[in-house]
């Protein structure tokens, strides 16, 4: 399997103020891969780095065997759309639409024009003037029509219904089989777009916390709910990655191999599967701390079931 992105203990500071921490992670060729993490998790930084635009503090980034930055042939490999794209104040769509293709020699008009139907996108208001839903929608356009090996979209759907959401996942999934390329998508509608992902990478507070192939990565989830000592004694020695309580009911999300069937049923606990958004909402404030989860051990639950 070819390496698209290769992720190299990358650090990044801004002044003293470290954002990612010794973070690495691949990327395959044809894949769609989500990157997850909560608001302030390093997911724009690291976008940022792959485009070309910024560099690591220390570490590197490799796009095609090459570093991004200032090296032309891979930066015309990568399209970047960012959550706060930017135009020129007297755009309007035809503008957008002719410069595309000057910096994507894969551009597809085609593809273009049906995504601007779908989206419904006036051709006479000036792109300042258009609704944060509708700046999506273009970056999007300019997203998916430019084909390139390398398309990065960050938050791509901001201020989009849940129709037009539609029109851009499918257009991503139909334009994806019909011309393979590397996807990175990060996102907060993780059950919405899950199904997408080939692979996912989650982070917290800079650093990798969960990454690989989407059903390994949720292999093995269990959701945990019932009174507080009977769930505190039945996630005891798991590795519980978080806990709630309320009053004296408690639920945890585990990971564990072990067939937990009858001893809940003998503690009156109740079992049910867990999901991607579960894991990813499962780091941030009440789960174990960042270097214990990249630690991984196995350990007592966090105070809320005990």
């Amino acid at each position: 399997m070819t390496t698209a992105i290769d992720v190299r203990s990358v650090h990044r500071s801004f002044g003293r103020t470290p954002v990612l921490h010794d973070l690495s992670f691949q990327v395959p060729e044809h894949s769609i891969l989500g990157l997850l993490g909560r608001n302030g998790a390093g997911k724009t930084t690291i976008m940022s780095i792959i485009a070309g635009q910024d560099r690591p503090t220390s570490g590197e980034v490799l796009v095609g065997g090459h570093t991004p930055f200032e090296h032309a042939p891979t930066l015309n490999t990568i399209r970047y759309i960012r959550d706060s794209q930017r135009y020129p104040d007297d755009y309007h769509l035809r503008h957008v639409l002719r410069i595309g293709p000057v910096f994507a020699p894969h551009w597809n008009a085609e593809l273009a024009d049906a995504l601007v139907d779908g989206f419904a996108l006036p051709a006479r208001v000036q792109v300042k003037k258009y609704s944060r839903g509708q700046l999506s929608a273009l970056g999007i356009v300019l997203g998916l029509a430019s084909r390139t090996p390398i398309t990065l979209l960050d938050e791509p759907y901001l201020g989009l219904d849940v129709g037009a959401r539609r029109v851009f996942y499918d257009a991503l999934l139909r334009d994806y089989a019909e011309h393979p390329r590397t996807v990175v998508l990060s996102t907060h509608l993780v059950q919405e777009s899950e199904s997408l992902f080939d692979r996912v990478v989650i982070l917290d507070g800079g650093r990798v916390v969960a990454s690989g192939d989407r059903d390994e990565v949720v292999g093995g989830l269990v959701q945990l709910s019932g009174t507080t000592g009977a769930v505190g004694e039945l996630i005891a020695g798991f590795d519980v990655l978080r806990t709630d309580k309320v009053g004296g009911l408690c639920s945890a999300l585990v990971r564990t191999d072990n067939d937990l069937a009858a001893a809940a049923h003998r503690l009156g606990v109740q079992v049910s599967g867990a999901s991607l958004q579960d894991l990813v909402a499962s780091y941030g404030p009440g789960s174990r701390t960042t270097e214990e989860v990249a630690a991984r051990p196995a350990r007592s639950p966090p105070p809320g079931c005990t």
